[in-house]
């Protein structure tokens, strides 16, 4: 069980009924506490299950449906239906249900002992029947949920509900989530702009602007011991490498970066803030040269890497909707070996068949996806309002299959758009300062970014080598936002359809609310 998610609980809720008798009920309860014991000791499902047994009337389903809305710790709800559990039964606890829910169709014995079978057996060991039933009512409530077929002891059933249980988690950390703009998006950009009270309505993430000028308050309270012993640890962590700005100013622009980073941390930490986002042109008094200067010599590049690696989330040039994603992205992620990062599409390579997009940015990608020791350097950054020299890591990305992320906002929904991309080994830049990627869209180049473009996908994306579109799937399912997908399956005229499909059904359901 991975440690990040020790605070976190999966309910299992066992359909039933009293029409078999009381002895049923037991056998019925000793098999779940058999079943969520063997869902624990599998290693795979990184969220404590936990039994709260048997539902027999609609009293009972309607109080442990309650009961998981007002805990914390329980961030969904598996249901089982042992026997046929009369579905009338969950309508009302249906109803009041706030926490993600799984539909998990599966049964205690593998196989029909075909020798012996009887009635009993037959009407005890009823998952074909009352699951079915079960997901008929859920349907008819259009409760959203995600329904997983198999036997529980198989591996491909425990993944299904193990990837589940990440993103219920991820979603139960974005209603907590506050995201601090230091100033706002950058003038007249669309695409990482949008309607912040809806999204908080919908997928619960709470943004608000946070002046620069209060960041400053607590950029001039930082010691120079604090500075130094920060400085001591990018020398441990990351490779040093004095460039064309000489060890004077490159030490003097790492100090820099260092008292911008503990500045940084300290505004997220008192406001209880687990993402933000920055703007190249709102960095505190304009005047550089000024002998009373108060603020940064550049965007705090080098503290937006290392905070990003340690799970806040970030968006370049006020996207406070990526700067979202990633955080729940890093949450959904925690175990998994490969990384995730804050990502913008930057440079095209036009190459047949190996056709990439080159994904950068101006300073900002993670270190979690780089193949190597990341190079702590110093450069000079013309853009903004302040055109300085200024500290980042330099790497270059792990190779291999990825998904990127993105949520748009169409005015009358929101849309997460999800593409597969395969990232490839790039040929040297000695004189790119900065970190990179270089990935193939899929299925190809010309229909992988046709597609995004089709779908009103952003420059910007959260990026991860470890999940898959699944994930995004259930995401979607949960917060009842739309979903599309681009992968190796996409075919552009089919795609097309599928967005104006899904058009005609949004307006249709805006109508007739």
């Amino acid at each position: 069980m991975t440690k990040a998610f020790n605070n976190y609980e999966i309910w299992w809720v066992t359909g039933a009924q009293l029409l078999y008798g009381g002895d049923a009920v037991v056998q019925v309860d000793g098999h779940s506490k058999e079943m969520v014991e063997g869902l624990n000791n599998s290693g795979i499902i990184p969220i404590k299950v936990v039994y709260k047994g048997t539902a027999n009337s609609s009293k009972e389903v309607e109080d442990v449906m309650k009961a998981a809305n007002n805990d914390e710790k329980c961030v969904g709800i598996i249901t089982w239906m042992h026997t046929f559990s009369p579905a009338k039964m969950w309508i009302k606890g249906l109803q009041d249900l706030q926490k993600p829910l799984l539909h998990f169709h599966t049964q205690y014995n593998a196989e029909i002992p075909w020798e012996t079978m009887d009635m009993d057996f037959m009407n005890l060991n009823q998952s074909a029947h009352g699951d079915i039933e079960f997901g008929h009512i859920c349907t008819r409530m259009r409760v959203p949920r995600k329904v997983v077929c198999g036997y529980w002891k198989d591996a491909a059933a425990q993944k299904q509900i193990a990837v589940w249980a990440r993103v219920a988690a991820g979603v139960a950390d974005a209603k907590n989530v506050r995201c601090l703009m230091f100033g706002m998006n950058m003038n007249n950009v669309a695409v990482t702009d949008g309607d912040r009270v809806e999204f908080e309505q919908r997928l619960g993430y709470h943004v608000d602007y946070y002046p620069v000028s209060s960041m400053m308050d607590y950029w001039k309270k930082v010691t120079d011991k604090e500075v130094d012993e920060l400085v001591e640890v990018y020398k441990k962590e990351y490779t040093i490498k004095i460039d064309e700005s000489g060890e004077e100013v490159y030490w003097q622009k790492v100090r820099n970066a260092a008292r911008a980073e503990i500045a940084l941390r300290r505004v997220l930490k008192d406001e209880g803030a687990t993402a933000f986002t920055t703007n190249f042109d709102d960095l505190g008094d304009a005047d550089i040269n000024q002998p009373d200067f108060c603020g940064f010599d550049q965007i705090p590049g080098l503290a937006s890497q290392r905070l990003m690696a340690e799970g806040i989330g970030f968006g370049a040039e006020g996207d406070w909707k990526t700067a979202c994603l990633y955080r729940t992205l890093w949450v959904i992620s925690q175990g998994l070996p490969t990384g995730c990062s804050f990502l913008e599409d930057y440079t095209l390579n036009f190459a047949g068949d190996r056709s990439s997009c080159l994904q950068s940015h101006m300073l900002e990608v993670c270190p979690l996806i780089a193949v190597d020791k990341p190079k702590l350097e110093v450069h000079f950054l013309g853009i903004g309002i302040r055109k300085q020299q200024t500290a980042r890591l330099v790497f270059t990305s792990k190779v291999g299959r990825g998904i990127k992320a993105t949520v748009v906002d169409l005015g009358n929904r929101f849309r997460l758009i999800s593409q597969e991309v395969e990232c490839i080994e790039p040929k040297p830049m000695p004189n790119l300062p900065v970190a990179s990627a270089l990935w193939v869209p899929q299925p190809t180049f010309e229909i992988g970014a046709g597609a995004w473009i089709l779908a009103g996908g952003t420059h910007h994306s959260a990026f991860s080598y470890d999940i898959t579109e699944e994930y995004w799937e259930d995401f979607a399912e949960i917060l009842g936002i739309e979903y599309v997908k681009i992968n190796k399956d996409t075919k552009t005229y089919e795609f097309k359809q599928q967005l104006q499909s899904n058009e005609v059904y949004y307006m249709l359901n805006k109508a007739l609310r």
